[in-house]
C-alpha cells in the first residue's frame, strides 16, 4: 500500500518491499506502541491481548504495520523511542499504581519520595522472564502483589530504617517460574511488602480477587 508506515518509522514507496523480515527490535517497538495505546484507552484489554499475540509471532514488517495502522501517528512515533526501561519519578504526590493488564518491562526505575507504590503482577502481561527494579525510594510502602510463578529477589536491596515483609505465593514444586523480580538499590523509611492478595471472607465465598496487603 503506497504511503504505508513501517514499525521502524520508514515509509514504503511504490518500489519498496514491505515483506521484509521483522527483527526482535521491530516487534518490541510495536509492543511498546500497543502498551501505550492501551494505557491511553485506545485499545481494550481483549484487543491488547490479541494484538500482542500477533506482534510476538509476526514474521514481516507488513504484519507489524497492520497492528498500529488505526492508531495516531504521534503514538507510533512515541513508541519508536520507548525502550525496555521505564522510569517513574514522583515526589510528595498521589500513589503510583500499576495493576490490571499492564505490560511489565525488562527494567523499572523507581525514583519516588513519600509516594506509595503498588506493582500488581496478578494480571500483568509478562513478555520477559526477568524484571530488574532499581529502587531509590524514601518513605511510604512499596508493595509487590505476586501470583504463582512470580518470585522476588531482595538480596540487592539496601534498607535504611525500613523493613521487608515477604509472604511468598503458595506454589507447588512443579510450578514454573514465569517472572523473577530483582529489587536493587535502596529503600529508606517505610516498608516493602511482597506477596499475593489477601481475600476477605466475602471475597473468598464469591471467588473474587482480594486486595494488596501493603498499606501506607
Amino acid at each position: 500500500m503506497p504511503g504505508e508506515i513501517s514499525p521502524t518509522g520508514k515509509q514504503y514507496g511504490p518500489g519498496s518491499t514491505p515483506e521484509l523480515r521483522a527483527s526482535h527490535a521491530d516487534r518490541d517497538r510495536v509492543v511498546d506502541v500497543l502498551r501505550i495505546a492501551a494505557g491511553d484507552g485506545l485499545l481494550t484489554a481483549d484487543e491488547l491481548d490479541e494484538r500482542l499475540e500477533t506482534a510476538l509471532s509476526a514474521r514481516t514488517l507488513k504484519e507489524l504495520a497492520s497492528l498500529t495502522a488505526d492508531l495516531p501517528p504521534t503514538l507510533a512515533a512515541a513508541g519508536a523511542e520507548t525502550g525496555d526501561v521505564v522510569r517513574i519519578e514522583q515526589v510528595h504526590s498521589g500513589p503510583v499504581v500499576r495493576a490490571g493488564r499492564w505490560v511489565v518491562p525488562r527494567r523499572l526505575e523507581l525514583a519516588v519520595t513519600y509516594c506509595k507504590v503498588t506493582l500488581d503482577f496478578t494480571e500483568a502481561v509478562l513478555l520477559h522472564d526477568t524484571l530488574r527494579i532499581d529502587v531509590a525510594m524514601t518513605g511510604k510502602t512499596l508493595t509487590l502483589v505476586t501470583r504463582p510463578g512470580v518470585v522476588v529477589d531482595t538480596d540487592g536491596l539496601q534498607l535504611v530504617h525500613s523493613r521487608i515483609k515477604y509472604r511468598p505465593s503458595p506454589t507447588g514444586s512443579d510450578t514454573p517460574v514465569t517472572l523473577r523480580v530483582e529489587l536493587v538499590g535502596h529503600k529508606e523509611h517505610g516498608r516493602v511488602v511482597i506477596g499475593p492478595t489477601r481475600r476477605t471472607l466475602g471475597q473468598w465465598l464469591r471467588g473474587g480477587p482480594g486486595s494488596a496487603s501493603g498499606r501506607a
